[in-house]
């Protein structure tokens, strides 16, 4: 699994962090999407699925 994430799309909602804090987090200055981990272990795929899911700007891909 590989993570793609789109900032121009990212509208800081956070929803992505509270779905997969391991593999997101947000800036300081304005709360948009950083990508910690692009490629996430198994065990954290199920909740990155569901934070690309919740995104409510559809910023986050996921390529299998």
């Amino acid at each position: 699994m590989k993570v793609v994430v789109d900032e121009e799309k990212c509208v800081a909602a956070g929803q992505c962090v509270n779905a997969a804090m391991d593999v997101f987090d947000q800036r300081e200055e304005d709360g948009i999407v950083v990508l910690l981990e692009e490629n996430p272990s198994d065990d954290l795929a199920d909740d990155v699925r569901t934070a690309a899911a919740v995104c409510p700007a559809l910023a986050i891909r996921i390529e299998e």
